[in-house]
């Protein structure tokens, strides 16, 4: 329990911290989108590939990004086991970088790129680990977020759709290639309590 109340204060450290940088950005009219948004195929805007999911458009933009960003990081934070840095890494990571190498020119921005990894991670994983707590997460998610599959397709005016398709491939990924699954508490976790 306390490895779990300890991954959710991180989770709530992440998302004010989001809220802090909108701040700022908006304050300095948005120029930290420019400085640091991911611009595909410009080595300038490679290091987007880690501020993008950090930066938003407007607080209307991480309005929407707050709520699955908070419960699909307490599933996160209940069931992926020592795995999390990985996850995220491999969801920031790839993704991004797919944006990068095939995005359409323009500069990328937001946390539904990590939104999207999540939950193809929390989907995949469940169908891949088939323990009890993977597949419930696995069906809550699908259940409450999956509309979500239709922001993968391109048609909606300055959204990028690449972002969250290569977020949701990502997630997949790291689905197959980092090893989370859930278990039961140790004894010892046990005896703790």
């Amino acid at each position: 329990m306390k490895v779990i109340l300890g991954r959710l204060a991180v989770l709530s450290v992440f998302v004010a911290g989001l809220w802090v940088i909108q701040v700022v950005n908006w304050v300095t009219g948005y120029n930290l989108n420019i400085a640091f948004g991911l611009i595909p195929r410009h080595v300038s805007g490679l290091d987007g590939v880690v501020g993008m999911p950090v930066l938003h458009g407007s607080f209307g933009h991480l309005m929407a990004n707050t709520p699955p960003l908070l419960v699909m990081g307490v599933l996160l934070a209940a069931t992926a086991t020592r795995a999390l840095l990985a996850v995220n890494a491999v969801v920031v990571g790839l993704g991004g970088v797919l944006v990068w190498l095939l995005g359409t020119p323009a500069i990328h921005i937001g946390a539904s790129g990590l939104v999207f990894g999540w939950f193809g991670f929390l989907v995949t994983r469940g169908l891949v680990d088939r323990s009890p707590a993977a597949l419930v997460a696995a069906l809550f998610v699908g259940l409450l977020y999956g509309s979500l599959i239709w922001g993968v397709l391109p048609g909606q005016p300055g959204v990028s759709w690449e972002a969250h398709l290569f977020g949701a491939i990502a997630g997949a990924v790291a689905a197959f290639i980092v090893r989370t699954q859930v278990h039961a508490p140790r004894m010892r976790d046990v005896e703790r309590l």
